[in-house]
């Protein structure tokens, strides 16, 4: 009961640092939109407003880590790539298509997932189909494609330390909540089934 009031009250805190980030996040790419005409900002804003909706429209796991470490790493990582500012130039101008490459396989895989979805590690009804044949992490494999994409277009070195920050707390998370989920033993045969978290014959 202690451990379903904390996650309570983590989510409810987590949900305004959230909702604040979000909405300067989206104001600064809507006007990089307006003033570069590049698509690329907004479908980089629909992404992240997404998975913002989505935290708070899941459903409710049978068990959720009460961890404040899972939940540190959930709310950084997710607040990481709403700090990431349009400068208007990049290294690469093409990177604008590993952007629309992430966010279309996020779309895969939130079809696969529907609304069992999370931030934080969850014990919820195992999903192996779809993208989760290919590897067991496809939406933070999505997060990756998407965070290259970026900083290839809009290179600075604050973008460049926010994506190495971003990857960083993505390989904890992943890390940390196969931990969590290994304790089902539905997802420990699914682990055993699908070898790979992010990169087939990678990783």
């Amino acid at each position: 009961m202690r451990g379903l009031r904390t996650s309570r009250a983590l989510h409810g805190s987590g949900a305004l640092l959230l909702a604040a980030v979000w909405i300067t996040f989206c104001y600064s790419h809507l006007l990089a939109w307006q003033h570069s005409g590049l698509y690329s900002y907004l479908l980089f804003a629909g992404s992240e407003s997404l998975v913002a909706m989505l935290f708070l429209l899941r459903d409710r796991p049978a068990a959720v880590s009460d961890a404040p470490l899972d939940w540190l790493l959930a709310l950084a990582g997710t607040a990481t790539p709403m700090l990431f500012t349009p400068v208007g130039n990049g290294v690469l101008p093409g990177g604008a298509v590993l952007i629309a490459a992430g966010v279309l396989l996020q779309i895969g895989g939130l079809l696969s997932l529907n609304r069992s979805f999370g931030l934080v590690a969850a014990r919820r009804t195992v999903k192996t189909g779809g993208l989760y044949r290919v590897v067991r992490h496809p939406l933070y494999a999505s997060y990756l494609l998407m965070y290259l994409g970026y900083v290839l277009v809009n290179t600075s070195l604050a973008n460049l330390l926010l994506v190495l920050l971003g990857v960083a707390l993505l390989m904890a998370r992943v890390v940390r909540e196969e931990r969590f989920l290994a304790r089902d033993l539905h997802y420990l045969d699914y682990m055993n089934r699908v070898k790979y978290r992010l990169i087939p014959l990678l990783f």
